[in-house]
């Protein structure tokens, strides 16, 4: 029987984080042959151009795809994806896949599952379900990408439920946990010693790892957002000695006016305080593991911080609504508000304590074997991409 084709699409580096696990399942598994599909800002010089990453990975790339978005603001993010499925088409019509996969919730995925479904080939959604209030167009975009999808692999018991109320048939919904706890519980991340001889650390002062994200309907105040977040920093760098790593946001609309303030903020120099277009999985992994906190808006801080007992002070309502552990202290945009979270996850005890006890909700760290399970097992026919409502 020949291996199945299955093209996977990634374009950008927080969802590359997350979609590692599943490629390397698919990679190992005799049962298909990767077609790795690469685009938006992995192939972008200002945001790190992480592609490179991606290659030193060891993954193949079958592809590099174009997304154009000219400028900073949401009149480009619609073109970007009209550009995106423009370019995609040829793509995905030369590879031929058997399956698609596609991950979450950016609209580069939602021009990837757009173009594929409208092409008719089965196409998989990964993470699903989830629900966010925060202003940052995510949860709008992930359940048409929902409606759109034909196979749908869910994070967590409240996703899989609201997949479902949306009306599709439970033989095409696989609850499989979160991806990146796969990486957590094989140890696939820097160590201590790595991280440390990496970027210069000094194990004796406490490590925040910051990255805040522009809120889309928000994205004309994403400067002005981010200032208190790193008024904070600052502050935890002069009456507590914590050093920084601070990392690039999504190439969203508002992003580069968020790089700016992080240039500018770096351009202090206040000791132990560096700044990254990217760490990479493997080191952003090992961070979360040797940090006091991490601060800022990202996903991240809510759903991988747990599985490396790190507390998140997370910085406005982005992740609002998210289901989320016990670390998670959830302030404003100001300065005091978030300083205070801060020398909370550095000095309160009791805190730290439940930090380091607390249930991640979020699966068990067998993910993508479940996944690989599923597309080898689905029968491609034409009741798989004909889809049904249930109610």
């Amino acid at each position: 029987m020949n291996p199945r084709r299955v093209a996977v699409f990634t374009g950008n580096r927080a969802e590359y984080g997350l979609m590692f696990p599943i490629l390397k399942a698919l990679t190992a598994d005799p049962r298909f042959d990767v077609q790795l599909v690469v685009s938006g800002a992995h192939l972008k010089q200002d945001f790190g151009r992480t592609v490179s990453e991606i290659e030193r990975d060891g993954f193949s790339v079958a592809a590099e795809v174009r997304i154009d978005m000219p400028d900073d603001d949401l009149v480009a993010t619609a073109k970007a994806i009209g550009s995106g499925v423009s370019n995609l088409a040829d793509t995905l019509a030369a590879l031929r896949p058997d399956l698609f996969v596609v991950y979450a919730d950016r609209f580069e995925a939602f021009a990837a599952l757009v173009c594929g479904t409208q092409m008719g080939l089965p196409t998989a959604h990964v993470e699903g379900g989830d629900y966010t209030e925060g202003g940052a167009l995510d949860d709008s975009v992930r359940h048409a990408m929902t409606k759109l999808a034909h196979l749908h692999f869910t994070t967590n018991a409240q996703a899989t439920e609201r997949v479902l109320r949306l009306g599709e048939e439970p033989w095409r919904v696989h609850e499989v946990g979160f991806p990146a706890l796969d990486l957590v519980k094989a140890g696939i991340y820097a160590t201590p010693e790595e991280v440390r001889t990496r970027y210069g650390l000094d194990p004796e002062r406490p490590l925040l790892v910051f990255t805040q994200h522009s809120v889309a309907t928000e994205f004309d105040r994403a400067a002005e957002q981010v200032r208190p977040a790193l008024e904070a920093l600052e502050q935890a760098v002069q009456r507590h000695g914590c050093q920084v790593i601070l990392t690039y946001p999504n190439d969203d609309a508002g992003g580069r006016r968020i790089v700016a303030e992080l240039q500018a903020f770096v351009a202090k120099g206040l000791p132990g305080v560096q700044l990254h277009p990217s760490l990479g999985r493997y080191h952003y992994h090992g961070a979360l593991g040797i940090a006091a906190a991490y601060v800022g808006n990202s996903s991240s801080g809510i759903k991988e911080t747990p599985a490396f007992r790190c507390p998140t002070v997370n910085v406005g309502p982005r992740q609002r609504g998210r289901l989320r552990a016990q670390n998670v202290i959830d302030t404003g945009y100001d300065a005091a508000e978030i300083l205070a979270a801060i020398e909370r996850c550095l000095h309160d005890a009791a805190f730290r304590e439940t930090v380091r006890t607390c249930p991640n909700p979020y699966g068990a760290g067998d993910a993508g074997r479940r996944i690989c399970d599923v597309l080898a097992d689905v029968t491609i026919d034409a009741a798989l991409v004909q889809k049904k409502m249930t109610y």
